[in-house]
């Protein structure tokens, strides 16, 4: 059983399109994203939008006492899976669960995030709707915002391109 902070050096990381992906990983995911973004963001807001299936997803798994808990984790569209129209690539439902937050490990998710698009997508451009408190996060990673603030699902966001 967990107790307190995780170790952040213990982590795995799996990257995998969504029929890759079990039963028990597509629960955890499920439950990682209402934790953060139904519950803890006071957020109503479909989250099971139909598109998963279309997207790869990176899981960065914590082991430890005989079992793992995903503590990070994102959802990557390659160019036009998400949007027939779109050129990019794009990343959402980025997320590090309460328990690792200020261990550095959202750092290590976006670096992992951005080399698995580097080297699945080489040189497209990548497209987040950020929240606005994480704007300075994301220029760390090359984003620049390209629109005024919006509000989406009652969160200020805005759009960022790399």
């Amino acid at each position: 059983m967990w107790h307190g902070r995780l170790p952040v050096n213990t982590l795995t990381w799996q990257w995998a399109a969504f029929d890759e992906l079990d039963g028990p990983t597509v629960h955890a995911i499920m439950a990682a994203r209402q934790q953060v973004f139904v519950l803890e963001q006071q957020c109503l807001y479909p989250d099971i939008d139909g598109l998963d299936p279309r997207a790869y997803h990176l899981l960065g798994w914590q082991v430890g006492d005989g079992e793992r808990k995903l503590t990070a984790y994102l959802r990557c569209f390659a160019p036009r899976a998400k949007d027939a129209y779109q050129n990019d690539v794009v990343l959402g439902r980025v997320l590090t669960v309460q328990a690792v937050r200020g261990t550095g490990l959202g750092r290590q998710l976006m670096t992992e995030g951005m080399r698995r698009v580097e080297q699945h997508f080489p040189g497209c451009r990548v497209r987040i709707s950020a929240q606005q408190h994480l704007q300075r996060f994301y220029d760390d990673f090359g984003f620049v915002a390209v629109s005024d603030g919006y509000m989406e699902d009652g969160i200020p966001h805005v759009d960022m391109h790399r």
